[in-house]
């Protein structure tokens, strides 16, 4: 220890005393001592709001409602998707006729004005299925078997 001290490196015996921090006294208040702005005020057993150890309250989680609204959120999503996509048209129909395929016509406007009432996707898929085609390039002057609604005269 003699080497430590003769370096410079020992602590001395002696504690350095510390500085006291200065009180202000508050005129009007008959000499009551004011708190430095740092301190916070301990009431009643609580945290101050400003308090860095303050957590925020946690809400407890009600989990039967909210299983209860899952559960009625699906319901009313099954209701709109009965009730809007329930319009069902007309069947595609039986009775076919052999049209000439004309300059500009397409499979959907074929479907549309021979079979108006029906779905025209589904009248698309029969005229496929009908003729064989794979493809939808249509050919001007080129034989078609296409499904024929009763209300729609046969060319």
């Amino acid at each position: 220890m003699s080497i430590l001290a003769e370096r410079g490196h020992a602590r001395p015996a002696t504690p350095v005393p510390a500085q006291p921090r200065p009180v202000r006294v508050l005129r009007g208040r008959r000499g009551e001592v004011h708190r430095p702005p740092t301190r916070a005020r301990v009431v009643a057993g609580r945290r101050p709001a400003g308090a860095p150890c303050a957590a925020p309250r946690r809400v407890p989680v009600r989990w039967p409602w909210l299983a209860a609204l899952a559960v009625a959120s699906c319901l009313v999503v099954t209701a709109l998707g009965l009730l809007g996509g329930g319009t069902a048209s007309a069947p595609v129909p039986e009775r076919t006729a052999t049209v000439s395929v004309g300059q500009g016509d397409t499979l959907s406007s074929l479907a549309a004005q021979f079979a108006p009432g029906s779905d025209t996707s589904a009248v698309v898929a029969r005229i496929k299925e009908l003729n064989r085609l794979d493809g939808a390039v249509l050919v001007p002057g080129l034989p078609l078997t296409v499904p024929v609604a009763d209300a729609v005269p046969a060319p």
